[in-house]
């Protein structure tokens, strides 16, 4: 059994980094804080959305930040590859580089890595847990995951060192340790194994970390499947040292029944002088769950691949864009929406968009959901305070 890495006992000084509880619930455990960082304040609950390559899906920083976006997630894995995190570095960081001055979030690269190998909990469900890689993935051993690169076949080694390096040059506000996602049919001795290697592993990330923190803070990864006994201990280990936050990751459940009882279970374990996030959920009935049981914050690509597919949100419920009662429906998609997208247009013309194919429509629909979004969270605060929930 190899032991725990125990970070440099001599740090500089940690970041202006913290977080503070605002209001606890009386009716439930939803909280209301505030999460502090170099590049402004992240009210909480909220929603992260998700840019992968360093954007959201059509929009562009300028405006996700006028929409009230106060944080956004944006991948290491992707980044490392295409345009290489020593380009970002020379552009002065993310910030800079897409010129986004509010708080970011970049991952380890090991989501990625782990699940273009193992592909969703669905697609395992589908191959009835058979499929166990898809070449990407060469090798995990103690030293880190090599890979081959989904662009140019490239193999690349991916160490907690190396990780925590890459996230250096992108220069986020928060930042996560490299971790072992395994897939969801496991075995509980393996996924124990699993378990412990990524303890190890975020141990060396923050060991690493430490030596030059560059005002970022970084977060643990819990991990333990849907097992409550290694999830728990998960939380027993990574609360020994000094991370500044929890994100709960790795396989969350094949049903939502199965994540529900896994965030009730959970979130009550985690220190709570410390923000948490549910890493990759983010469908509003999974964020109403959450909330209730304490969640911080959530991040997803949800809300904007909806609004691809044509799917917008809107305080009454969905709706189909492409659905024909849109055809004649000269009003906005939602009423009481402020969003740039309901001030301007119509349902009539967004049906006429995503008709005749032209991006503007995914643009438009977009726009409208990231704000949906970015209100429904800011709704949930205002309940929370006023002893709603």
């Amino acid at each position: 059994m190899h032991n725990i890495v125990t970070p440099p006992q001599n740090n500089p000084p940690r970041i202006p980094f913290r977080f503070t509880v605002l209001h606890r619930s009386r009716k439930s455990r939803a909280r209301v804080g505030i999460i502090h960082t170099p590049h402004g304040i992240i009210e909480t609950p909220n929603f992260v959305a998700v840019g992968t390559n360093a954007t959201l899906k059509g929009l562009d920083s300028h405006l996700t930040s006028t929409l009230g976006l106060q944080l956004m997630f944006c991948n290491t894995y992707h980044l490392m590859l295409q345009p290489g995190t020593s380009v970002v570095k020379s552009a002065g960081g993310l910030h800079s580089f897409i010129n986004r001055p509010g708080p970011i979030i970049t991952d380890s690269g090991g989501f990625q890595v782990f699940s273009l190998a193992y592909g969703s909990v669905a697609d395992e469900l589908k191959s009835r847990g058979t499929k166990k890689t898809d070449g990407s993935v060469l090798s995990i051993t103690e030293e880190g995951v090599t890979f081959r690169s989904y662009r140019d076949g490239q193999k690349i080694l991916l160490t907690p060192e190396g990780s925590v390096s890459a996230q250096k040059d992108l220069g986020a506000d928060i930042i996560i340790p490299l971790d072992e996602l395994p897939p969801y049919h496991l075995d509980r001795r393996a996924l124990a194994q699993s378990v412990e290697r990524s303890h190890r592993w975020e141990a060396r990330s923050l060991a690493e970390h430490l030596i030059s923190p560059n005002n970022q803070a970084m977060y643990a990864v819990v991990h333990g499947g849907v097992d409550q006994t290694l999830r728990a201990h998960s939380v027993a280990t990574l609360s020994r040292l000094p991370f500044d936050g929890y994100a709960v990751g790795g396989s969350l459940g094949k049903t939502k029944e199965e994540l529900y009882e896994l965030i009730k279970f959970l979130f009550p374990l985690l220190p709570e002088d410390k923000p948490n996030h549910l890493l990759g959920i983010g469908d509003l009935p999974s964020i109403e769950v959450g909330v209730t049981h304490g969640v911080d914050t959530f991040d997803s690509s949800h809300p904007t691949r909806c609004a691809r597919h044509g799917l917008l949100f809107t305080t009454r419920g969905n709706r189909k864009i492409l659905s024909p009662e849109n055809k004649l429906l000269f009003r906005p998609i939602d009423e009481d929406c402020t969003c740039p997208t309901c001030q301007r247009y119509t349902l009539a013309y967004l049906h006429h968009l995503f008709k005749a194919k032209e991006m503007t429509g995914l643009y438009l629909a977009s726009v409208h959901n990231v704000h949906f979004m970015v209100q429904l969270m800011a709704a949930y605060r205002l309940k929370i305070l006023d002893g709603e929930i």
